[in-house]
């Protein structure tokens, strides 16, 4: 049973044991959701010392094995929206690890690189990184690793080929339909 503990909406953690999840403990999302909080709490217990999150952890790889790619690059190749990415390319920027630049080829827009220091925290934080891999790989054994690798691949591909043919496009009389 859950239970509701005296702070406002807080949720009391009851062990799965003592509650039935029959229809869940077999559903490929709900296990997902569950998988990636475990995966996601072993990760930033990791990241601490650098105070550094995963999804920065993710924006600090891309910028600094892509460098010069611009903000809506970056936001988009890791499925972060626009508006919210400026904070995270904000905080970077104050923490001095990414320096924003006029693109040569559109001065208009900035694209991103890394600074010394920015290189230095992801060398560190992809050592430890790293070390938070292999403990997953201890658990999974390297061919349940590279099973599940190439399953969430698989999803990952398949969701965005299904987004992407519902994206509404212009017909010849103007009008918006489904592609």
């Amino acid at each position: 049973m859950i239970a509701r503990s005296k702070a406002k909406g807080a949720i009391a953690s009851v062990p799965d044991a003592c509650v039935d999840l029959s229809g869940l403990d077999d559903a490929v999302g709900y296990l997902l959701r569950r998988a990636q909080l475990a995966v996601f709490a072993d990760l930033i217990d990791t990241l601490a010392e650098l105070e550094l999150r995963p999804g920065t952890l993710a924006v600090l790889i891309v910028i600094g094995r892509n460098p010069g790619l611009t903000q809506s690059e970056v936001s988009a190749v890791l499925g972060i929206k626009r508006t919210n990415f400026v904070a995270v390319v904000n905080e970077l920027e104050s923490r001095g690890w990414v320096v924003r630049c006029v693109s040569p080829a559109d001065r208009r827009v900035n694209a991103l690189e890394l600074s010394p220091e920015g290189r230095q925290i992801l060398k560190r934080a992809l050592a430890l990184q790293a070390k938070h891999e292999e403990r997953l790989a201890s658990r999974l054994g390297e061919h349940g690793r590279s099973q599940l690798l190439a399953g969430l691949r698989s999803l990952i591909t398949e969701g965005e080929t299904s987004r992407q043919s519902q994206v509404p496009t212009a017909s010849r009389s103007g009008r918006r339909t489904r592609g």
